[in-house]
């Protein structure tokens, strides 16, 4: 998401014109815009969640706008339009919403209603608001693993999947392919940061790495776990040779395509999200592939069995014509068991709540999804905290690294440390 299209809201102030809640009891009506990012199969599966909802609450009429993204919502809110429930796709944008009141504040609704934030795991709860305003309910979730294919690692004497940063490098390089020119043919891994998932935030688990101090400062700079990620990410790098992998990157093809390069065996292992199982299934059904935690430090094998985790967030927004009904709506699609473990099981994404974890349909059946859901309730699992600059600080560090693997090896320190200015300045900003 733009930067831009965030600071588009910044001129509203949490609790500007919010109206008062109902008095507890009083029935919800009229007609809801619901605007989400959907497209295709999951646009469907939100329209079946959604005729649910209208079963239950008659009243409630929902008029539903699917494949609009974050920048389109934070316009309209900007210029006093947009829907009356926004569904966005990052919860690094929460931070801002909650922020500069782009989105309401839930808790007089939360508390008025009796909801049981309790129920909300830990770390989805602090991805869904920002110092103590609570602007957002999560709407199912993503947790990143490991995927490997199963043919390739037993056909290089693999016996399981890499647990430890050292194992993975060293099982990537027994599994690469070159041709006599030295150019690949076949990944192991591909250890760019930019290429498909392969972020800083989702491998920062990996090292225990930190985003941000206590008063919303970068802590990048000091953390060596950032050095401890670099270099072993670098080392890599250089052992493929960067303009080699640029070219093979090149070569590949489109995420979200047929033609990803884990579905046409181009790579051998890669980091990804649980949705990865259903595109596997659905596009590559000859491709025998594994699923398991996140890699991790050699200092702390302790740590493998966690991962990153985020997902979709989902609020009333300040431009909302009916704030009641919006919250109908938000409050049956982020607390209803019923609902959430069938969106679950028709999206192939993480339930949310504690409850529908213990009862999580099918999903619990699928031994690759399991994985996941194990991954979700692991304690080193994290995310990438709320910010009032929202995704900009992962933004900075991800520029800095794009420059940092294409050039010499060398101590990154002082490129970490004006990270940390460029986000330090951007917060001052933000006040």
């Amino acid at each position: 998401m733009a930067t831009a299209a965030l600071l588009a809201v910044s001129a509203c102030t949490p609790g500007e014109a919010e109206k008062p809640v109902a008095s507890p009891g009083t029935e919800a009506s009229g007609t809801v815009e619901f605007w989400h990012f959907f497209t295709d199969r999951e646009a469907a599966a939100i329209d079946t969640i959604v005729a649910d909802f209208k079963a239950a609450h008659p009243k409630i009429d929902v008029v539903v706008k699917s494949g609009q993204d974050d920048t389109k919502m934070l316009q309209a809110i900007g210029a006093g339009q947009g829907p009356d429930v926004g569904l966005s796709y990052s919860t690094d944008t929460v931070g801002k919403f909650c922020a500069s009141g782009a989105w309401l504040d839930l808790k007089p609704y939360i508390e008025r209603d009796g909801v049981d934030l309790a129920k909300i795991p830990p770390t989805v709860r602090s991805y869904t608001e920002f110092k103590g305003r609570r602007c957002a309910m999560p709407f199912l979730a993503d947790t990143y693993g490991f995927y490997y294919n199963k043919t390739l690692l037993a056909e290089a004497g693999i016996a399981a999947p890499p647990k430890t940063l050292t194992e993975l490098a060293d099982a990537a390089k027994k599994l690469t392919k070159r041709k006599p020119d030295g150019t690949i043919e076949r990944a192991g891994f591909l250890p760019l940061f930019g290429f498909y998932e392969h972020s800083p935030s989702h491998l920062a688990p990996a090292v225990g790495a930190k985003w941000l101090n206590d008063d919303g400062t970068s802590a990048i700079g000091s953390d060596p776990a950032w050095l401890e990620l670099l270099k072993w990410q670098k080392d890599l790098v250089d052992w493929y040779g960067f303009d080699k992998l640029e070219k093979f990157r090149a070569s590949l093809g489109d995420e979200w395509s047929a033609d990803n390069a884990f579905h046409k065996g181009q790579v051998a292992m890669m980091v990804d999200g649980e949705y990865r199982i259903a595109f596997l299934r659905d596009q590559a059904k000859d491709v025998k592939f594994g699923t398991a935690p996140l890699p991790v430090s050699d200092a702390h094998p302790d740590w493998y069995g966690g991962g990153y985790v985020t997902g979709n967030v989902i609020g009333v927004s300040k431009t909302a014509k009916n704030p009641e009904a919006a919250w109908a709506l938000i409050r049956y699609l982020t607390t209803d068991t019923g609902a959430i473990v069938k969106l679950a099981n028709l999206i192939k994404n993480v339930p949310s709540t504690t409850d529908a974890l213990a009862a999580p349909g099918d999903l619990g059946n699928d031994a690759d999804f399991k994985v996941f859901l194990d991954i979700f309730a692991h304690p080193h699992t994290s995310t990438t905290p709320p910010s009032a600059v929202g995704p900009a600080y992962e933004e900075a560090l991800s520029t800095y690294l794009q420059k940092y693997q294409a050039g010499p090896a060398g101590d990154p320190s002082a490129g970490l440390k004006d990270v940390d200015k460029q986000i330090n300045q951007l917060v001052q900003l933000a006040g």
